[in-house]
C-alpha cells in the first residue's frame, strides 16, 4: 500500500455532494421488538439470554433533568436485532418511547438545549445523520455523505459537526491495469492489508460540515490526503473527538503510521486542529503508547485523555493525563494509583474527573480531584458501565454483574446506586438464577488469586456438580462481574455445572505487576494459576472431580489447547474458541503485529532509524532472545502426543486475529490422535459470534457437547441438550 495516497483517496467533495439525502427514513424491514418471554420452568435458558433487551446509553439532557438511552432486541426469526430510543426523567420517573422503527437509531444526542435530538439512522442503503423533536417527532435526514456516516460530533455551539466516514485506501487491480475492470485480485505490497474482520479496502477519516440544525453543507475531509485512520480500527469511535468549549478547536486520535510501523505500533497520538487557520500539532509528540479519550475541561484551559507509556504494548496500564493548554504542561494524576482506567468524563464544574477502572475483580465508579485524589462513587459486586454526569457528585451510568445485563442507575457519592430503569424485571420475575461466590484461591508462588464460583439454581451442597474452568482470552482482559451474551457464566451454572473462573495472572484490577506478568510468560505462572484453582475446587465434597471440562476463546481457546496436553487428567472435555493453536503460525498470520511481538517477549517496538532494516524482537526466528524462544517452545501444538481428552473446536472464518486454519490444525490433529472431536465452523462470522441464529447454534453445541462428556447424556449428530 505505498502507493501515493492522494491518487486514490476519495476527496470531500465528493464524498459531500454525490449521495442524496431523501429526508425520509426507510420503514422497510419487520419490526423487532420486546418478545413475550414465557419461562416454563423458571431455569435461565438460551431463550432467556436472547429475549433480554440489552440498554445502552445513557446521555443526560442539557438541563440535567433527562435521560436519553437505548434499548435493543433480537430476532432469532428475522436474525437481527434493533435499537430504539428512549427518554426518561433522571429520577427515572416517565419513561417514554420516542422511536418505533424497523431500524436501529444510535449515537443520540441532545441538542437545542433539548429540544431535539440528532442520531444515525439508514437512509437508503448509507447512514446518515438525523434530527428529530425531543419527543421523536419531525424525522428529518440532515446529512448526505455517499459512504454514509459512523459517527458523529457536534461543536458546543451547534454551529459545526464532526462525521467520520471511510474514503478509499487500497489498490484493485483495475486502479492499475484499467483494461482487466473485472479482476478480482488484491495487489498487496505492505502491512496490514486485513484487520479484524475485513480487507483493509477503506478507512475512516474525520470530516468536518457546517451545521444549522436542519442541514449539514461545506463537508470537507480534515485529514485528506493523509493515509491515516482517524478514529482508529477496529474499535475506537466518537471518543476519539473532542470540541473545545468555544467550538473553535478540536483534538482527534490517529496513528499516523503505514505498512509494517502500523502493524507494530501503538503509538497513537492527539492531534489539535484549528478551525479558522486549518492547522494541526500533535500534542502528544513524544509520548510512546496509546494515547486516547481526549476530554476538554468545561473551561478548556485543561485537556484530559488516557495514555500509555510503551509502543506495542496494547495492555499497559492507562494512566489518565492532563495537560494546561496554555502551557502544554503534562502531568499524570494516576501516578500514585496501580489500576488501569478504561473510561473518564469531566465533572461539571471542572474540578475532577469521573472514571472506571477495574479493581479487585469489580469496575466501580471513582472520581478523582485535580490534586490526583481519588473517592469511590459506586462499588459492590457488580460492574459500571459509562459515565454521563448530572453533578459534581452524581451521574448516571450504567450496571450490570455476572447474572444481571445493563440496567441505568442514578449514582451518587455516599449513596446507594439506585436503579432508575427495570428493561428486563418482567423476564426475571419469572427465573431463579444461580448464585456467585467470591473466593480467595492460594496460588504456587505464594500468592492469593481471587476465583469466582458460580453455582447453579437451588444449589444442594449435599448433591455432586460437575465442574467448568472457565479460561479468560485477552489475555489481559478481566474477569469481573462482567456479562456476556455468549461467555455468559449464568447460563452455564443454570445447566447444572459450577463453573471456576479465576483471575489468574494477566488480568487487569490487581495492579499493573500482576496484569503485566502474562507478558513473555504464555504457558507459564497463569497456566498454574488455572490448575490451581480447579485443584482448590476439586477438593470440595460437591464437586464431581472425574467430571470438570475447561472452555475458553482467543487466549483463553489457546489456554485450553495447552492445557489438553498438560493437564494430568484434571479435565473431562475440553472447549476452545477461536484459540491460538501453532504459536510459530499466529505470530505471522495475525494482522495486530504487536500484539504477538509484544507478547512473545518483544518488549516495546522503537522504530530503527533504516526503516528497510526492522528488529527481529519477538519473532520465533529471533534465536537471540531466549523469552520468545522459550515461549516458543511452549506452544499448544508441540503437546499434541499428550492428548488424551474429547475436544470441541468452534471458529469463525472472518476471524482475521486468529484465523480459523488455528482451529482446523487443531481439530486435525486431534482426529489424527484418535481423539474424540468436533468442529463447528462459521463461514461468516469474526472473532465473536454475533448472529442470532449463529449464537443459538453455538451455544445448543457448546452445551450438547458438556453434556456427552460431563453428565453422559445419550448423543447423536441431532441431540438437543440444551434444556434441563
Amino acid at each position: 500500500m505505498n502507493l501515493k495516497f492522494s491518487n486514490i483517496i476519495m476527496s470531500a467533495a465528493l464524498l459531500a455532494t454525490t449521495a442524496a439525502c431523501t429526508g425520509t427514513s426507510s420503514e422497510d424491514g419487520k419490526m423487532i421488538d420486546k418478545p413475550d418471554f414465557k419461562s416454563a420452568d423458571g431455569i435461565f435458558t438460551i431463550e432467556a439470554l436472547e429475549a433480554l433487551g440489552r440498554v445502552s446509553g445513557p446521555v443526560v439532557s442539557p438541563d440535567k433533568t433527562k435521560v436519553l438511552f437505548g434499548v435493543s432486541y433480537e430476532s432469532v426469526e428475522e436474525n437481527a436485532s434493533n435499537n430504539d430510543l428512549y427518554v426518561m426523567n433522571v429520577d427515572g420517573t416517565d419513561t417514554q418511547r420516542i422511536t418505533r422503527t424497523p431500524k436501529s437509531e444510535s449515537n443520540a444526542v441532545w441538542i437545542e438545549n433539548g429540544k431535539r435530538i440528532a442520531f444515525l439512522y439508514p437512509d437508503g442503503d448509507a447512514m446518515q445523520v438525523w434530527v428529530m423533536n425531543a419527543d421523536g417527532s419531525g424525522r428529518k435526514c440532515v446529512s448526505k455523505l455517499e459512504k454514509g456516516v459512523s459517527g458523529f460530533v457536534i461543536s458546543p455551539d451547534e454551529k459545526h459537526i464532526l462525521m467520520v466516514s471511510n474514503v478509499k485506501y487500497s489498490r484493485k487491480a483495475s486502479d492499475v491495469y484499467s483494461d482487466l475492470p473485472k479482476a478480482t485480485g488484491r495487489i498487496i505490497d505492505d502491512l496490514m492489508y486485513k484487520h479484524w474482520d475485513e480487507w483493509v479496502t477503506e478507512i475512516p477519516h474525520p470530516f468536518l460540515g457546517a451545521f444549522d440544525g436542519n442541514e449539514v453543507t461545506d463537508v470537507t475531509d480534515i485529514m485528506a490526503d493523509e493515509p491515516y485512520e482517524a478514529p482508529m480500527k477496529p474499535f475506537s469511535g466518537i471518543e476519539s473527538f473532542a470540541w473545545s468549549p468555544d467550538s473553535k478547536k478540536l483534538v482527534y486520535v490517529s496513528r499516523k503510521k503505514t505498512g509494517v510501523e502500523y502493524a507494530l505500533s501503538t503509538n497513537s497520538d492527539l492531534y489539535l486542529y484549528d478551525l479558522a487557520s486549518k492547522s494541526v500539532t500533535n500534542l502528544t509528540e513524544g509520548m510512546g503508547g496509546y494515547d486516547t479519550a481526549p476530554a476538554f475541561s468545561p473551561d478548556g484551559t485543561q485537556l484530559a485523555w488516557l495514555s500509555m507509556e510503551h509502543d506495542g504494548y496494547e495492555s499497559d496500564k492507562n494512566r489518565i493525563m492532563l495537560m494546561d493548554m496554555s502551557t502544554g504542561e503534562k502531568r499524570d494524576l494516576t501516578a500514585a494509583w496501580d489500576y488501569t482506567v478504561d473510561a473518564i468524563s469531566w465533572q461539571p464544574s471542572g474540578r475532577g474527573l469521573f472514571f472506571l477502572a477495574y479493581r479487585d475483580g469489580v469496575r466501580p465508579v471513582f472520581a478523582i480531584g485535580l490534586d490526583g485524589t481519588i473517592s469511590v462513587v459506586a462499588q459492590g459486586e457488580f460492574d459500571y458501565d459509562g459515565l454521563a454526569p448530572v453533578s459534581d457528585a452524581a451521574l448516571v451510568t450504567m450496571r450490570h454483574s455476572m447474572l444481571r445485563p445493563n440496567e441505568l442507575y442514578y449514582a451518587a457519592s455516599g449513596e446507594e446506586p439506585r436503579a432508575i430503569s427495570s428493561v428486563n424485571d418482567d423476564i426475571y420475575a419469572q427465573l431463579t438464577m444461580p448464585t456467585v461466590e467470591r473466593r480467595m484461591v492460594p496460588t504456587t508462588d505464594g500468592k492469593e488469586m481471587l476465583t469466582w464460583i458460580v453455582k447453579p439454581q437451588n444449589f444442594d451442597p449435599t448433591q455432586k456438580y460437575p465442574g467448568l474452568l472457565y479460561c479468560q482470552g485477552g489475555p489481559q482482559q478481566a474477569v469481573s462481574q462482567f456479562w456476556s451474551y455468549r461467555w455468559n457464566l449464568a447460563l452455564m451454572a443454570a445447566h447444572g455445572y459450577v463453573v471456576i473462573a479465576p483471575n489468574r495472572r494477566g488480568l487487569p484490577g490487581f495492579g499493573t505487576e500482576w496484569n503485566a506478568q502474562i507478558s513473555g510468560d504464555y504457558p507459564g505462572q497463569n497456566m498454574r494459576d488455572y490448575l490451581s484453582a480447579v485443584d482448590h475446587v476439586k477438593t470440595e465434597p460437591w464437586i464431581d472431580a472425574a467430571h470438570i471440562g475447561a472452555t475458553g476463546a482467543s487466549y483463553g481457546g489457546f489456554s485450553v489447547y495447552w492445557l489438553a496436553g498438560n493437564h494430568d487428567h484434571r479435565f473431562a472435555c475440553l472447549i476452545a474458541h477461536a484459540g491460538i493453536f501453532n504459536m510459530e503460525a499466529q505470530y505471522l498470520e495475525t494482522e495486530e503485529m504487536w500484539f504477538a511481538n509484544w507478547d512473545m517477549g518483544g518488549g516495546a517496538w522503537n522504530a530503527p532509524a533504516d526503516t528497510k532494516d526492522f528488529p527481529d524482537y519477538g519473532a520465533y526466528w529471533n534465536k537471540s532472545n531466549p523469552t520468545a524462544q522459550r515461549t516458543f517452545e511452549m506452544s499448544p501444538h508441540r503437546f499434541v502426543d499428550k492428548w488424551d481428552t474429547p475436544i470441541l473446536i468452534t471458529h469463525g472464518e472472518y476471524d482475521y486475529r486468529i484465523l480459523s486454519s488455528q482451529g482446523e490444525m487443531a481439530f486435525n490433529a486431534a482426529k489424527l490422535r484418535g481423539i474424540p472431536a468436533e468442529m463447528l465452523i462459521f463461514p461468516d462470522e469474526n472473532h465473536w459470534i454475533l448472529k442470532p441464529q449463529n449464537a443459538i447454534l453455538w451455544q445448543r453445541v457448546f452445551f450438547r457437547w458438556l453434556d456427552r462428556w460431563l453428565k453422559g447424556k445419550p448423543y447423536t449428530a441431532d441431540t438437543d441438550n440444551t434444556a434441563e
